[in-house]
């Protein structure tokens, strides 16, 4: 019997929403999509060439849609995260990456 403890210490929320990761170490944005999000962190998955590994540092820039952009005054939401976990899990229909960051930008 395996037991899993939780570990997160806010709720999630799924959001499927395209977002850009600016990896500093690759020097280039790398286009994927949110599973889901909360105050403290997000999962999101990327393309399974992506160089990632935990500890690295990553920018993940979520779009805004043009009206809230306007009332925001940005056209992302920009969010600095440390990557906590790497699944690269090979899927039958998907050559994907989920990876797990903890934001430490609150």
């Amino acid at each position: 019997m395996t037991c899993v403890c939780e570990q997160r210490s806010s709720e999630r929320t799924e959001v499927c929403w395209p977002i850009s990761v600016w990896h500093p170490k690759a020097l280039r944005f790398f286009n994927g999509q949110s599973n889901n999000v909360s105050n403290n962190g997000a999962l999101v998955v990327l393309p399974m060439s992506v160089p990632v590994r935990e500890g690295q540092d990553l920018e993940i820039n979520f779009p805004r849609t043009e009206p809230v952009a306007h009332k925001k005054g940005q056209f992302a939401r920009i969010k600095k995260g440390r990557v906590i976990r790497v699944d690269r899990s090979k899927s039958l229909h998907s050559a994907k990456v989920r990876v797990a960051l903890e934001f430490y930008d609150r």
